[in-house]
């Protein structure tokens, strides 16, 4: 073999080395799982396909090459729809996917190889209810995924007059109806995003209106008189007496007590030590509407 071949080969052979390194750094397809699909799908796909179809629903349904069978029907309250051939057929509760298997079946009896196609036009079943302090309430159809603020955000927001807690009123399985509580200060001054929870079909959520009530500071303070406060609030002893200007010169910390009307209207006298609070020996006492927290003169 003469000095030219063997130059060519031994170029070659390095062409080849440099290539195959190029080829295995080079970025290869991957397939995508039909697991990563499924994460990529957005919510109102997944809504779409989890759904389950309820009465008044309104359906688009086609056959494939059989038009004559494409019909627009509204689920009926029990659930059920009449279709040509098969009659009447209860859906209601099936995802989209399972009542269009249901039909293919049905209609397989009668048509080979039948392919039902459904079309949810209007999710009439599927609504929430906000009353109360918003600026429009009324019933709003959730389509996709939302959550609580989404929707009250829908209903043009709270009004001024929206007290500080909301509640969420759902159906469970057992038929039951469990009460949520939902701290407004803690989700929206706070920022506790784990109140902002996903809304659910039938859901109440109801904005409670807030009261205005007095609670009353006299004796050994800087500014003695009638405090004005939301009920949602739920001020507390320390928060009043900061309102009335905080303690006097005088003021004995031993000597404060709280006058209250109990259920059957009868007054009883809660004798507090500022200092256990304080020192946090003890829990600060929320006040009730009609409270009256008299500060007494120290003796020394």
């Amino acid at each position: 073999m003469g000095k030219a071949q063997q130059a060519v080969l031994i170029i070659f052979a390095i062409l080849s080395m440099i290539s195959g390194f190029l080829w295995a750094g080079w970025p290869q397809a991957v397939p995508v799982s039909s697991s990563q699909e499924e994460n990529q799908m957005n919510g109102r796909d997944y809504f779409i396909r989890e759904y389950k179809i309820g009465p008044r629903d309104l359906l688009e349904i086609k056959v494939f090459e059989l038009p004559e069978f494409d019909q627009t029907a509204r689920v009926g309250e029990d659930g059920s729809i009449t279709l040509p051939l098969i009659g009447n057929v209860q859906i209601g509760g099936l995802t989209r996917d399972e009542a269009e298997k249901k039909l293919s079946d049905l209609l397989g009896r009668y048509v080979k190889k039948a392919q039902v196609s459904i079309f949810i036009k209007e999710y009439q079943s599927s609504r929430v209810a906000i009353i109360g302090a918003v600026e429009k309430p009324g019933m709003y159809e959730l389509v996709g995924r939302r959550t609580l603020l989404q929707m009250i955000s829908q209903a043009g927001g709270f009004k001024d007059t929206a007290a500080n807690e909301v509640y969420i009123l759902r159906e469970g399985q057992d038929g039951n109806t469990a009460s949520i509580s939902i701290d407004l200060e803690d989700l929206l001054i706070n920022g506790n995003q784990n109140l902002n929870i996903p809304v659910q079909a039938n859901d109440v959520i109801n904005i409670p209106v807030d009261k205005l009530v007095n609670v009353y500071v006299f004796g050994e303070v800087k500014q003695p008189g009638a405090l004005q406060v939301k009920m949602s609030k739920k001020i507390t002893l320390l928060q009043a007496i900061a309102q009335a200007g905080g303690l006097s010169e005088n003021a004995s910390k031993r000597g404060v007590i709280i006058k209250r009307r109990d259920k059957s209207g009868q007054e009883i006298n809660i004798s507090i030590n500022l200092n256990d609070i304080i020192k946090g020996k003890k829990k600060d006492i929320p006040l009730k509407e009609g409270d009256v927290i008299i500060v007494k003169q120290s003796i020394f």
